[in-house]
């Protein structure tokens, strides 16, 4: 990635923004500034996100490009300066309700409306806002621990103002939120209970082929063998061909068959994207923001550790981060799934939430997608990390990530 100093001067968050079927529609990052006596260079941040969501993909046709870029600037005085510096067409920007009130904001807000900038309210306003100032907004960001509806008359042509609700924790809050009225949902149904002991109802035969190739490759089988048994699922072997000829694994040649991967890659790196298989097995529509989720952090954990230039360690940070949430995405436990699952020990432990060297990486993956700044922080100075580099390995594996959607 591109070198932005300004992002040595942010800690970043993120999480998702889900529909009514459970699709990701989109992605919100809140930014923090790292000391609150200094203002990041507004400009310089906007262009170090291009990097990640480019503006040429605001204008897409494919509508899977389009998915949004909610920004969420946690400071006043940063906001201030993003909404100065225009944050473009191809992201929806959040403003607090306290700033959408202050009458020295109308012109600027008005201002961006006219430029085509999206804009949410984020809150209840303490008094109604006039007409002129409701019209700039389009959504507005709500909490779930809300329980009044938000009361704000239509805007001028009649459009309503429609909400989405932050703070998801479990399907229960998605549901709900969406009884509620929400067009969608911003958060990860991490908090759902974790599956009982011998609930294997849910896990479909694919899920079983792709652990016995997993097995296969690494026990390093012959070849026949392992394209045997990925034959018996011809769909899984279209999705298998999807994911190595990504524009994200950039491969100069197009691969049309398992021998000819393993052949091209080797077992380390075709086991990566068996492992991408596993964990979105799941045909569950509620099982897509885990997915969404799952692969992000594996992609996370092992930018994470790239500069330290060690195959064997980024290998493993990839499968703890996608394995991570393996538990509720094929609905079995830990201890059931990782006696069929050949996986490294030292990212059982960091599954079992037994310690090792993993766990604090996962850690802080966790933080980042809590958007919690405080253990974001005390994550990255555990690990003698600086926000810098964190934030560019986030950004780098979110865009590889956008790559295999």
């Amino acid at each position: 990635m591109q070198d932005h100093p300004v992002l040595d001067q942010v800690i970043l968050g993120y999480s998702p923004m889900t529909d009514r079927q459970s699709a990701v529609v989109g992605t919100r990052l809140t930014v923090f500034p790292d000391r609150p006596d200094v203002t990041p260079d507004a400009a310089a941040l906007l262009a170090a996100l291009d990097t990640a969501w480019p503006a040429a993909e605001g204008q897409a046709a494919d509508a899977k490009q389009r998915a949004p870029l909610l920004l969420n600037i946690a400071g006043e005085a940063l906001l201030q300066a993003v909404m100065a510096a225009n944050p473009g067409r191809h992201r929806l920007l959040e403003v607090p309700a306290f700033m959408a009130g202050d009458t020295a904001n109308v012109a600027l807000l008005q201002a961006l409306q006219a430029q085509g900038v999206a804009l949410l309210i984020k809150g209840r306003p303490l008094a109604p806002l006039p007409p002129q100032v409701l019209a700039c907004f389009t959504h507005a960001v709500l909490e779930l621990g809300d329980d009044r509806r938000l009361q704000v008359p239509p805007t001028p042509g009649g459009r309503p103002v429609t909400s989405v609700y932050a703070g998801i924790r479990t399907s229960a809050d998605a549901q709900l939120a969406f009884e509620r009225g929400a067009i969608g949902v911003l958060g990860w149904p991490h908090d759902d209970p974790v599956p009982a002991a011998g609930n294997r109802n849910k896990v479909g035969s694919d899920v079983s082929v792709v652990m016995e190739l997993i097995q296969g490759v690494d026990a390093e089988l012959p070849v026949a063998r392992l394209e045997a048994t990925l034959k018996r699922d011809p769909a899984l072997g279209f999705r298998l061909m999807r994911y190595l000829n990504s524009p994200a694994f950039g491969l100069s040649v197009e691969i049309n068959s398992f021998g000819h991967a393993l052949m091209l890659l080797g077992h380390e790196r075709l086991k990566r994207w068996l492992v991408l298989l596993l964990a979105s097995a799941s045909k569950e529509a509620r099982a897509r923001p885990l997915l969404h989720c799952a692969v992000r952090r594996g992609l996370v954990m092992e930018e994470l550790v790239r500069p330290q230039q060690d195959r064997d360690l980024s290998g493993e940070m990839f499968i703890c981060g996608v394995f991570s949430l393996l538990d509720r995405l094929l609905q079995q436990p830990f201890d059931e799934l990782l006696s069929s699952v050949p996986v490294p020990e030292r990212v059982q432990q960091a599954l079992r939430g037994d310690g090792g060297p993993h766990l604090p990486y996962l850690d802080l993956v966790r933080a980042i997608e809590a958007e919690s700044v405080f253990d974001i922080r005390a994550c990255t100075e555990g690990l003698f990390l600086s926000p810098g580099e964190v934030n560019r390995a986030l950004l780098t594996a979110l865009r590889t990530a956008r790559s295999l959607d």
